[in-house]
């Protein structure tokens, strides 16, 4: 018989310096509450570039967004305005404009002619003198000649009041009106009207009967349009009943003169 086979060598065991660092390593503790992880996902916060680029952008469209809601919001009662009233409010402001614009003008040349006259003592004496002739005009206290219209209303029905009055007077003088007379009586700043209890109208306290006529010195192109708006005087009045008529001139008189009234309690503020 043949030698027997020698047995195999049986492996050595693994050191523990032989083992995988991973399996000495012991598990993390995960947190075991939800919260503690949701902070431990979001905090400390993580951001980059491109997420700050866009958090600005959404912050300056925001706020684009709210200034333009307020600057809406600012022009509501506009919005809700009829036709008609917009309209009359375009009306006076184009010719609020066209009076200021006028007046720009005039205060220019004065100043102009003021500069370039040799005597200037003289011209500056003249110009004061035109100036309390406008004031004149405006006070009353003189009378007042050029382009206008004159406004008849019949009231046969004696349905016109005093606030149907002073509508008209407001709508005549949004519309640039520098002089008015109603029948003779000079309407001035402080001009009032009430009703009378036996019926009719009294304007600073003189009754005036109808038909009311209406004396006014302005342009007849911006008169006109204002009183025959959408919704204004003219159509008011047909409303009670009553007729208005207007009839432009190339020149009318306002004759009539107030007397002024001394001041109690106001006086020049001192500069």
């Amino acid at each position: 018989m043949g030698p027997e086979p020698e047995p195999a060598p049986e492996p050595e065991p693994v050191g523990e310096a032989e083992k995988p660092a991973a399996a000495s390593r012991e598990p993390v503790p995960l947190p075991s509450d939800g919260r503690t992880r949701l902070l431990a996902a979001v905090w400390p916060p993580r951001v980059s570039r491109g997420q700050l680029v866009v958090a600005l952008l959404l912050f300056a469209l925001g706020l684009a967004l709210a200034i333009q809601v307020r600057s809406t919001n600012d022009h509501s009662e506009l919005r809700g305005a009829r036709q008609e009233d917009l309209v009359r409010i375009l009306d006076e402001l184009d010719g609020k404009q066209q009076r200021l614009q006028s007046e720009k003008t005039q205060l220019e040349q004065s100043l102009a002619q003021l500069e370039n006259s040799s005597n200037q003592a003289k011209e500056a004496q003249e110009q004061t003198r035109k100036k309390a002739a406008e004031l004149g005009v405006l006070a009353g206290t003189e009378k007042a000649t050029g382009p206008g219209i004159v406004l008849t209303i019949d009231d046969p029905q004696g349905q016109v009041k005093a606030d149907m009055l002073l509508d008209t007077l407001q709508e005549l003088r949004a519309a640039g009106a520098e002089a008015i007379q109603i029948n003779d009586v000079r309407v001035v700043a402080g001009t009032y009207f009430t009703d009378n209890s036996s019926g009719g109208v009294q304007i600073d306290g003189k009754s005036v009967s109808q038909p009311f006529r209406f004396t006014v010195v302005g342009n007849p192109q911006d008169l006109t349009p204002a009183l025959n708006i959408p919704g204004g005087v003219v159509r008011s009045l047909e409303n009670h009943q009553a007729r208005a008529t207007i009839v432009q001139q190339q020149k009318v008189l306002v004759d009539a003169l107030a007397t002024p009234k001394p001041l109690q309690y106001g006086k020049p503020a001192a500069k």
